[in-house]
């Protein structure tokens, strides 16, 4: 029997750092850094997007040997039953499954296929870890619960106000050449977004399973990338030493086969990680209050500040139960903050 595949599943909100993340760790040995996997079947099959690697994906070669395995004749009815099945309305249900001791998403006969898929993934490239950086926490569910799959959940988690305005920036999907925009929704529903996701992911991993949650907060890795990527790494059991970084604050990164995640997934060579502090001076005083306002609860727990220009205490936020809990995400970039896109993830 083939040993289960650890997939270290990257979950909260956008425009926390996931793919940032997601592009370090696939410069350690043993770790494959496949992007948001849940849009293979849309993003990757039916409309191929480019691969990290810059190839449409299904000219990658090393996806064309996973897709091989795979009934890429169904990708639309695949990417169809999981935009059903993790919908926002179905949470109040997923929750209550999951108090009862029950299967969070109720199996489905398409399990199978997505349990293949991640064998596939580590059998082609070898990896003992693979990241998924697909970030919903009822995909993160189905998961845990798919035969032959170990999870390991990173829970990344930024200021509401910070991603609220960075997803309103205008970016391309695969670029600034690219027509067809990343989402942007409006402030309020950013945070409600942000609010939601947080705080399912909490419910999900850090209330019933700590052994296996890290909490890692965007502000404290841009304030010491270096020390925080090595407890991430240990966190999915491999080796941190000789990782892709030149210096403190700076990784030298190469292509990555991620399937989907910002545009920043395709950036290579030397990175500075620097902290994205240009919602700071941009973000309306009425979207701050907005935003503040809708995401209170969440504030409180994750030790963000309610007064503008208080920097959020370092190490603040951290889980009251189970393993080490870094607190971060990211940004990348000189010059004008967000230059570079990876604040986005």
């Amino acid at each position: 029997m083939n040993p289960p595949v650890r997939v270290l599943y990257l979950a909260g909100s956008g425009r926390s750092g996931s793919t940032l993340v997601t592009t370090v760790l696939g410069q350690y040995d043993g770790v494959f850094a496949a992007g948001e996997l849940r849009y293979l079947w849309q993003r990757g099959e039916l409309e191929n997007r480019p691969c990290g690697c810059g190839r449409p994906l299904r000219d990658c070669p090393l996806w064309d040997r996973v897709r091989r395995e795979l009934p890429t004749d169904r990708a639309a009815a695949i990417a169809a039953g999981l935009r059903g099945r993790l919908r926002m309305r179905g949470l109040p249900a997923l929750l209550r499954r999951h108090r009862r001791g029950l299967r969070p998403v109720p199996a489905h006969p398409d399990d199978a296929v997505l349990a293949d898929l991640y064998a596939a993934v580590a059998r082609h490239t070898g990896a003992r870890v693979v990241v998924d950086s697909s970030k919903l926490p009822p995909y993160g569910a189905l998961l845990g619960a798919l035969p032959g799959i170990e999870l390991r959940v990173l829970h990344l988690v930024r200021d509401p106000r910070a991603t609220a305005f960075s997803w309103r920036r205008r970016r391309g999907l695969d670029g600034d050449t690219d027509p067809e925009l990343m989402s942007r929704p409006p402030v309020w529903k950013a945070a409600l977004l942000w609010l939601v996701w947080n705080t399912v992911t909490v419910r999900l991993w850090a209330d019933r399973a700590p052994a296996g949650y890290l909490r890692v907060r965007y502000e404290d890795l841009t304030a010491d990338p270096e020390a925080t990527l090595r407890r991430i790494v240990a966190f999915a059991g491999v080796d941190p030493d000789g990782g892709p970084f030149t210096g403190p604050a700076t990784v030298r990164l190469t292509p990555t086969h991620s399937v989907a995640g910002n545009p920043s997934r395709h950036r290579t060579g030397p990175v500075p990680i620097t902290a994205d502090v240009q919602w700071r001076r941009d973000l309306s005083r009425w979207s701050y209050a907005l935003v503040t306002g809708l995401t209170a609860p969440g504030l409180r727990r994750f030790g963000y500040p309610w007064r503008r220009g208080v920097p959020a205490p370092a190490g603040a936020g951290r889980p009251a139960r189970g393993g080490p809990a870094a607190t971060g995400g990211r940004s990348v970039g000189v010059g004008r903050a967000g230059s570079t896109g990876h604040e986005e993830g």
